[in-house]
């Protein structure tokens, strides 16, 4: 690795000591040896964000998140993270906030998946992620049909992220819970399904679906280590 990672985290610290472990491992894969990510991580207050959140006041998050990244671009950043799915609901103000690369987690995923020859596609987050815009119209710029939980799927999957994984629970009842949520939007012509929150990755990986899963997480992670190498 040649550059130097920004991660702006804590949106939660679990998901964003995952994403910390998954650069150095595919580092490591890549170079061998005693190699490791170059990368700096800005931890924010999830309770801080998780209160904007349900406010609704969105531009104050964008500021929030906006100023992690002009810090960590000042302390030597050469491109920027942002470490959450529900967040880049402000991804506009973050890198407008910078002059370095700001890696978008959408994008990365939906290359993953149009390369692989899909088209519709079921994603998996917060409420905010399967409910608002932001998410589903960028996937469509790249061609990507969005299928969403109905509502007490939708319900169940943002109440386990929010009460249970961003706490550091994982119940295997929640998991047999996603499970049926899967194997219901595979049989709705989801012919992939995205881990569209950075937690999700805690509790479900490919074993638990009949359809390609596609883990925004290690995806973003694989993605910038492209980047920071070229």
């Amino acid at each position: 690795m040649t550059r130097t990672i920004g991660l702006i985290g804590g949106m939660s610290w679990e998901s964003s000591a995952e994403y910390y472990r998954l650069l150095n491992e595919e580092t490591r894969r890549r170079l061998g040896g005693h190699h490791c990510a170059r990368s700096l991580l800005l931890t924010l207050d999830f309770a801080e964000i998780e209160a904007m959140q349900r406010a609704g006041d969105w531009e104050a998050a964008g500021r929030r998140l906006a100023q992690a990244a002009k810090t960590l671009e000042q302390a030597g950043a050469e491109m920027v993270l942002l470490c959450t799915n529900t967040m880049h609901r402000v991804a506009e103000a973050v890198e407008a906030a910078i002059g370095v690369p700001f890696v978008h987690i959408v994008d990365a995923t939906a290359e993953r998946i149009t390369r692989a020859g899909l088209t519709t596609v079921g994603l998996l987050g917060t409420r905010f992620t399967m409910e608002m815009d932001f998410y589903r119209s960028r996937m469509l710029r790249h061609g990507l049909e969005i299928l969403v939980p109905d509502e007490p799927g939708r319900t169940l999957v943002h109440d386990v992220i929010y009460r249970e994984l961003t706490q550091g629970r994982v119940e295997d009842s929640s998991r047999e819970a996603y499970r049926r949520i899967i194997a219901d939007l595979a049989e709705r012509g989801a012919q992939g399904v995205i881990l569209g929150c950075t937690e999700i990755t805690l509790l479900i990986g490919p074993q638990d679906s009949a359809v390609p899963v596609f883990d925004s997480t290690r995806i973003h992670v694989e993605h910038a280590a492209d980047l920071a190498s070229r």
